[in-house]
């Protein structure tokens, strides 16, 4: 019985302190703009990628990050590979390009400036007009993306 106690502890205590940032997708972003027009984050990310689950840790413990986000911003998760649905974003439609086993989505081509293979992360910020004002490939940060942040929602 202690050895359970100890193990669901364990598995348990990790989970504590951390923070969710609030998520969107682009069905909803429409709606959501309509109400109070934001600028938005879009974290392409792959289920493969290394850095991409450093990167989910780190944000998800910086509770100042995940605060600022949600209050400034809306922000996306898209997992590059893995999403199937058709997206309709900025007066276009996106599909899924399947290739074998695996595949990608045309949304992570048509915004990454590698067409033939976005590099992953891939953070893309827009304004509330869906204006690119930042884009960044790779690891993004915390303290980095704070400054990043603080400069866009002070223009």
């Amino acid at each position: 019985m202690r050895l359970l106690a100890k193990f669901l502890l364990l598995i348990l205590i990790p989970n504590f302190g951390f923070s969710q940032i609030k998520t969107t997708t682009f069905s909803d972003l429409g709606n959501l703009q309509k109400v109070r027009q934001k600028p938005v984050i879009i974290h392409f990310y792959t289920d493969w990628c290394s850095v991409c689950k450093i990167e989910s840790f780190q944000l998800k413990k910086d509770k100042d990050l995940i605060k600022m986000i949600d209050e400034n911003f809306y922000f996306m998760n898209f997992e590059a590979e893995k999403t199937k649905e058709t997206i309709h974003f900025q007066g276009k439609q996106f599909n899924y390009l399947p290739n074998g086993n695996s595949g990608i989505h045309e949304l992570a081509l048509a915004l990454s400036k590698n067409k033939n293979q976005p590099v992953y992360p891939l953070w893309i910020i827009l304004d509330k007009n869906q204006n690119l004002i930042y884009y960044h490939e790779g690891e993004f940060k915390p303290g980095k993306m704070k400054e990043k942040l603080r400069e866009i929602t002070n223009l």
